[in-house]
């Protein structure tokens, strides 16, 4: 029963390792480092937190071979990356170009922390004039109801 089971784990190691690995005729090093280079720039449509270099899904696998064909037709990045977005959005960029479009998405985050500073201080400054006017009122009605010290 162990042998089974052990066999089975590699059977599926095997098969996830294989999935991983997508070999591509590059003509060179210097092509091969610039197709990792440009595929991380570009997103997994499917995973969407993934670039399409670390994706194992069969889109990101396809995008990848589109991508070397493109190469192999002698476009350059910018060109490969404009088909891309073309054909889907800038979405398939993993770092959206900052215009009218993505501002909100590039400052969001800044605009929600200067917000939340923004309500922290005045929050504080709300308590701190109670607490300032309240001992002050706690004293006064003391003094007003008789009572001597």
């Amino acid at each position: 029963m162990r042998r089974v089971m052990l066999l089975l784990v590699l059977l599926m190691a095997t098969t996830v390792a294989a999935q991983a690995i997508d070999p591509l005729p590059f003509k060179d090093h210097a092509q091969e480092v610039r197709f990792q280079h440009l595929t991380a720039q570009l997103r997994c449509l499917v995973c969407q937190n993934e670039n399409l270099n670390d994706s194992n899904a069969e889109l990101a696998r396809d995008l990848r071979h589109e991508v070397f064909d493109l190469m192999q037709q002698g476009k350059n990045d910018e060109e490969i990356k404009a088909w891309l977005v073309a054909r889907y959005s800038k979405f398939v960029l993993y770092d959206p170009p900052l215009d009218t479009g993505t501002a909100l998405l590039w400052f969001g985050p800044l605009l929600v922390l200067v917000l939340g500073g923004v309500a922290l201080v005045v929050q504080v400054r709300r308590r701190a004039r109670t607490a300032a006017t309240e001992p002050a009122n706690a004293v006064t009605e003391s003094n007003d109801s008789g009572e001597n010290w």
